[in-house]
């Protein structure tokens, strides 16, 4: 072999290990921007990409949860179970089972999804609708939502509507019958 063509063998040889040590480097970088990325998704981007799907969520003071997601917003969303509408507060999930592996931006939101728990709750106020309010150590309100405050709900409880203010941040769920 002419000292050509074993210079050339090295150079070739130098040029596959480079290649490959390039191409290890590069994945690494290519997986810590993977992870940076993902670092940006919420679990309310996640439920966005999920509406329509059917899902089970784990909810505290409330258990299992199956039905279809029907809306998201920043801090509630609106699953349509058997039987009955629930309006589960993000704060309030312990696990979601059947959510797409997909995400939405908040950019790309619609503007309804900005309306806060205090919106439903009007809703249902408006319409005098009997509901159940499930807080997350496992206490029930059943009423009537009359009035809604900032941070609180005003529940008429009983034949006598006997009011009963139901603090939002005990609230895992609110359940309507649909």
């Amino acid at each position: 072999m002419a000292w050509e063509e074993e210079l050339f063998s090295f150079l070739d040889d130098v040029e596959s290990r480079a290649e490959a040590a390039y191409a290890a480097e590069r994945e690494i970088e290519l997986a810590d921007r993977r992870r940076a990325e993902y670092l940006q998704v919420t679990l309310a981007s996640r439920l966005t990409a999920s509406v329509g799907a059917e899902v089970t969520l784990g909810v505290r003071g409330v258990g299992q949860l199956p039905g279809t997601l029907r809306r998201v917003a920043a801090d509630w969303l609106l699953l349509r179970g058997a039987g009955a509408d629930w309006a589960v507060r993000h704060a309030a999930l312990t696990s979601v089972a059947g959510a797409s592996p997909r995400s939405v931006p908040e950019i790309a939101w619609s503007p309804l999804a900005r309306l806060g728990l205090g919106s439903v709750l009007r809703r249902l106020s408006d319409g005098g609708e009997r509901c159940v309010f499930h807080a997350v150590d496992g206490g029930r309100t059943d009423g009537v939502p009359r009035r809604v405050g900032a941070d609180f709900v005003e529940v008429g409880v009983g034949e006598r509507e006997r009011v009963v203010l139901v603090p939002f941040g005990t609230l895992a769920a609110v359940q309507s019958r649909t």
